[in-house]
């Protein structure tokens, strides 16, 4: 059998098509499952796990051999610490942005308060910061790469210094260059394969989703907070986010890039995984927007690891409605100030929960605020899901528009026909 014959996939349908199909069947059939039955519901269970590892599965390799590759590239072109500057200025404005204004929206337009229900025990949440360091530089350089990918920081690491050491000579690494450019393209194809067999797989994530949702819904309590979320949401990514494209030149077509983005948009709301959503992520801001490796495996990388403001938004707005339901005094100026200040610091601190990072967001921020609301999470611990699910839509969504700004203002964007879109 030919080798370049074993992976092959169907380019006919756009993936974003698949993507929505599949996760329209899965809506289908989740809200046609019993809600009762503890046999299906733990076969779900099982069955979302499985499918968030089928989507992680072929990650790490490709940001390994791309993610060096790209830095050794950007450090030939002089370019490596210009884009570093840029994407953490980026990530930090954006932050403060999408925070704010998502403080701002549920003052304004407050979601009804929510009853306290709170039967179990308030547990002990922590973002893990000194062990996340320490995982940095294991004492062996190779134990980086075996990950269980979730925490990919590590890999990154490992990366970097990789790309910094193709740079070192090149008549001793031109042959090493070569392998890893090799490697980089050849996991990049079988990521493509994995975005196009993902259909199925939101078939099973999104029935899950679906169960959950339609036993939200039954109980009524969370319907203005569920509302409140979807809507702004809606409009943070598909109206305001492409209107700051219209201040990047020469004149940029936001739609493009909207319309381009809506394969890992639909991928991250219902996975609620930022990692089982980056080699969809990777592979539509390369074929779809015209981002170069060297940019988008740089870019990327960073801002779903700290760039998490839409979790930390989600998490700040559902907090005050928190505090709005424990007490009738409202909420003071400090308080907002304090939320937010607390909510920005987290955003660049989620890279140990690519699942789970707008409710850890909000545990932390229940914990850490004191005050008798130590146990406010709990609260929203049925409405989790949801939460996670919009925290990550918007972070992908932040993320793939930035890449774009970036590599407009650096150069390495290539112009693609909407029609050539995968």
């Amino acid at each position: 059998m030919d080798p370049s014959r074993v992976i092959k996939y169907d380019s006919s349908m756009k993936v974003w098509v698949k993507l929505l199909i599949g996760s329209m069947l899965g809506l289908i059939l989740g809200f046609l499952l019993p809600q009762d039955n503890q046999f299906i519901m733990r076969w779900l269970v099982w069955i979302e796990a499985v499918a968030i590892r089928i989507g992680r599965y072929a990650a790490v390799p490709v940001l390994v051999f791309s993610m060096a590759i790209g830095i050794y590239e950007l450090r030939q072109d002089g370019g490596f610490w210009g884009m570093m500057f840029r994407s953490f200025l980026m990530m930090i404005a954006s932050s403060a942005f999408v925070i704010a204004s998502g403080i701002a929206a549920t003052l304004l337009f407050p979601p009804g308060r929510i009853p306290i229900l709170i039967e179990e025990e308030v547990e002990t949440v922590s973002l893990r910061i000194p062990e996340s360091i320490m995982e940095l530089f294991p004492s062996n350089m190779f134990l980086a790469l075996a990950t269980d990918g979730v925490y990919l920081f590590p890999v990154y690491v490992f990366a970097f210094f990789l790309g910094i050491g193709l740079s070192y000579d090149r008549m001793y690494s031109k042959q090493v260059i070569s392998l890893v450019d090799s490697l980089s393209r050849i996991f990049y194809h079988i990521i493509a394969f994995f975005s196009e067999i993902l259909s199925p797989v939101l078939i099973a994530l999104s029935a899950y989703w679906a169960v959950r949702y339609h036993g939200i819904i039954q109980t009524g309590v969370f319907r203005d907070l569920l509302l409140f979320l979807g809507v702004f949401s809606v409009i943070l990514a598909f109206g305001i986010f492409p209107l700051f494209l219209y201040f990047i030149k020469p004149k940029t077509n936001p739609w493009a890039v909207l319309y381009g983005s809506l394969g890992p948009a639909i991928a991250a709301f219902f996975s609620g995984d930022i990692n089982f959503t980056l080699p969809v992520l990777l592979r539509n801001v390369k074929e779809n927007l015209g981002i170069r490796r060297r940019a988008n495996i740089v870019s990327l990388p960073l801002f779903v690891t700290f760039g998490r403001a839409g979790s930390a938004m989600v998490a700040a707005a559902a907090f005050i409605v928190i505090i709005k339901s424990y007490s009738s005094l409202g909420i003071t100026i400090a308080d907002v100030v304090s939320i937010g200040f607390r909510a920005f610091l987290i955003s660049f601190l989620l890279g140990r929960h690519p699942g789970d990072g707008a409710y850890t967001a909000l545990a932390v921020l229940s914990l850490e605020y004191g005050r008798g609301f130590e146990a406010g999470y709990l609260i929203l611990k049925p409405l989790a899901f949801y939460l996670i699910a919009v925290g990550t839509f918007l972070d992908v969504m932040l993320s793939s528009f930035a890449a774009f700004v970036l590599a407009k203002l650096s150069g390495f964007l290539e112009e693609k026909s909407i029609r050539h879109f995968i």
